[in-house]
């Protein structure tokens, strides 16, 4: 799956403490062992607010990435088995 960031997004927060706990509590998924960019080997620290890329949709969505990805700009292809949560509090945390 292609996905972008989206920058500027550090001062938004949730309800389940961390961007990356949002996505904990509701992936339905353990937080992978490695960032789920192909081919990163860093640790998932961080909940990153992202975007399908060359997508219609145009829904924000919580992703696990490490540091420097999600800093990163343009295309990130990520691994298929990663499940996005919707970034849309309404739709989740409240």
């Amino acid at each position: 799956m292609k996905i972008t960031n989206i920058n500027g997004t550090s001062d938004t927060n949730c309800k389940c403490g961390s961007w990356l706990n949002h996505w904990i509590n509701y992936s339905r998924q353990r937080l992978p062992i490695y960032c789920p960019v192909s081919g990163c080997t860093e640790k998932p620290e961080l909940g990153a607010h992202v975007q399908k890329a060359n997508s219609f949709d145009r829904n924000w969505y919580i992703i696990p990435l490490c540091k420097t990805h999600n800093r990163a700009s343009g295309i990130l292809e990520i691994s298929d088995s990663i499940n996005l949560v919707s970034a849309n509090k309404n739709e989740t945390c409240g």
